[in-house]
């Protein structure tokens, strides 16, 4: 434990400053092309840029199973969330443009949020009910336009590497507008970097992508059975 715990701190302190100058020469390059690129084409410097970001985390990302067809959108890309780098897990293989709701803090960084609002990441206050409604409703609304999404239904990190219990808001969403889910397991992200602990873990993070379930296999089941359904479809690519 001691010899690992002290792995993980060097580690840190090496991987960081790396980490953080790339992270800020491409904010400074995704900033121009935000302004400039259509949100559909953005997707082709996304997806590099989130590769490396895991890159110089010391993360190597594997992709198990195929994403969907590009063009049978919109997805509802629903995923176990455990870190940072959840994100750029999905994002780096994920084949066309695809946004998220995201907590309201995150837009609170002056670059990082600017950047976010850009890209079609719609905020949401987990703590106010009416206000996380109307965000979904936002996100409704893109989804009926063909816009694709990445949607955690925990809310929130894990404190423990374990699948937490999932809210309701997600599959609402999924029911209203009959989008195809699909259920994504990251795997090797929790111990990469806890949410409470500043020190990153250099490893591999495995994508899995799970068969995408049309609205036909859910639109006869109640939210909460939708609910479960997904969770177990989650919790079981993440076992295998």
């Amino acid at each position: 434990m001691i010899r690992n715990g002290m792995f993980r701190t060097i580690s840190s302190i090496i991987l960081w400053p790396i980490w953080f100058t790339f992270f800020f020469m491409t904010m400074i390059v995704l900033f121009f092309l935000f302004m400039i690129v259509p949100k559909p084409y953005l997707n082709f410097f996304v997806r590099p840029i989130s590769w490396l970001y895991c890159l110089f985390a010391g993360q190597y990302l594997i992709k198990e199973n195929e994403p969907p067809n590009p063009n049978a959108q919109p997805y509802l890309y629903m995923f176990n969330h455990e870190s940072m780098f959840d994100q750029f897990m999905i994002a780096a293989f994920v084949p066309h443009y695809i946004t998220a709701v995201g907590a309201i803090e995150q837009f609170r960084y002056p670059i990082w949020g600017y950047m976010m609002k850009t890209y079609g990441v719609i905020p949401i206050v987990r703590q106010e009910l009416k206000k996380a409604i109307n965000s979904l409703i936002k996100a409704e609304e893109a989804l009926n336009k063909g816009i694709s999404f990445l949607i955690s239904p925990e809310g929130t990190r894990s404190l423990t590497g374990e699948l937490g219990p999932f809210k309701k808001g997600p599959f609402h969403l999924a029911k209203n507008t009959g989008a195809t889910i699909v259920p994504v397991a990251l795997i090797g992200a929790f111990n990469a970097k806890m949410k409470n602990d500043w020190r990153l873990l250099p490893g591999k993070l495995i994508t899995r992508f799970g068969e995408p379930i049309k609205k036909e296999e859910f639109e006869h089941l109640t939210v909460e059975k939708t609910r479960d359904l997904v969770r177990e479809k989650i919790k079981q690519l993440k076992e295998s």
